[in-house]
């Protein structure tokens, strides 16, 4: 797969689980929902449902800080977008488009931090959009 594809499917589950939880909540659902509707219209209303039962798992772990399912909601995301670039390529710069308008600058997506070790080479480890490279 494209490491491209890859990097813009992270940084996508992570930025609409993070907006999710915000005043943004609105317009996530309305970009993403279109964006399927644009791109894999049989998908739309399944798309809708998982955003909508998603919030509802996204207010629930900020409330009691559940940083695991935060973590399997990215996951969830991003394995879902991935699998829609994948299978529609044309639809990678509407996302890109997207979430520069959900989110200027990429701030929801630095608010999550992921941490790794790596041993004897460095590995570049991605949290958003922003690249980290750590070594002991």
């Amino acid at each position: 797969m494209d490491p491209e594809v890859a990097l813009l499917a992270q940084s996508a589950g992570t930025t609409l689980v993070a907006l999710m939880a915000t005043d943004a909540w609105h317009r996530v659902r309305d970009g993403i929902t279109q964006l399927w509707r644009r791109t894999q219209p049989e998908r739309t209303e399944t798309v809708a449902a998982e955003l909508e039962a998603g919030r509802e798992d996204v207010l629930a772990a900020v409330a009691t800080d559940d940083q695991e399912t935060l973590d399997e909601l990215r996951l969830q995301w991003q394995g879902l977008v991935r699998r829609l670039l994948v299978a529609r390529p044309a639809a990678v710069e509407e996302l890109r488009a997207l979430l520069d308008q959900l989110d200027p600058g990429g701030s929801a997506a630095r608010q999550t931090t992921q941490h790794a070790t790596a041993s004897g080479q460095g590995r570049v480890y991605q949290a958003g959009r922003d690249q980290h490279i750590v070594e002991r």
